[in-house]
């Protein structure tokens, strides 16, 4: 009797929790959203790289939630920020902005999972931007900014003009990678990351105030 009791009180507890992690989840999103519409743009690449603070909610959500969290919560921003804005990129700057997001935010919270410390926090951290960087590089130079040209029926040269507009130094894919996508993620990565490490703590107890911790 008193198994069955437990039983049903745990299957309680973990339903209620589920529907708090989504609400907290759904928070952090939309808090995500409202950062990327503060995004600003660099002095060193094409206005469509453009820098904010949206990966911190994520990334405070998936190290208090999990990598899953986090997943989740990156998903609800993209979803929010389409519902607002719907899409001028065709889709690709979504894409883009959740595979990105994504590469900083999953390795970043597996690493502070394995030992919940300051020093695993900015190792993942670190690990995460570093994974960001090779990741958007990649996908820029193989998939969207060729994708991009494609539903705008214009040549990939067009985009590396537009670049070399802005810095002299791109002259080719190459040199947009190496010269605009890599620093604009470097510095975009160490931002969100810094910013995370000062406001996690303070974050963290309001989420676990919410979470009944």
């Amino acid at each position: 009797m008193n198994t069955t009791v437990n039983t049903k009180k745990n299957q309680k507890t973990s339903s209620l929790m589920s529907i708090r992690s989504l609400i907290i989840m759904t928070m952090l999103g939309t808090i995500s959203v409202i950062l990327m519409k503060l995004a600003i743009p660099v002095w060193f690449a094409p206005p469509w790289y453009e820098l904010d603070l949206s990966e911190v909610p994520v990334l405070i959500g998936a190290f208090t939630l999990g990598p899953i969290g986090g997943i989740i919560i990156e998903m609800i921003k993209i979803l929010l920020n389409l519902v607002i804005d719907f899409t001028i990129t065709a889709g690709v700057g979504e894409t883009a902005n959740f595979l990105m997001g994504c590469s900083l935010v999953v390795p970043a919270a597996i690493i502070y999972h394995r030992n919940k410390t300051l020093k695993s926090a900015i190792k993942g951290l670190i690990v995460g931007t570093f994974s960001m960087v090779i990741i958007a590089g990649l996908l820029n130079a193989f998939v969207l900014l060729p994708t991009y040209a494609y539903f705008f029926k214009m040549p990939v040269d067009s985009l590396i003009e537009t670049g070399s507009k802005i810095n002299p130094a791109i002259k080719n894919m190459s040199t947009m990678i190496f010269y605009a996508v890599t620093p604009f993620n470097l510095l975009k990565g160490s931002l969100v990351s810094i910013v995370t490490l000062l406001t996690y703590k303070r974050i963290r107890r309001a989420i676990n105030t919410i979470m009944g911790i």
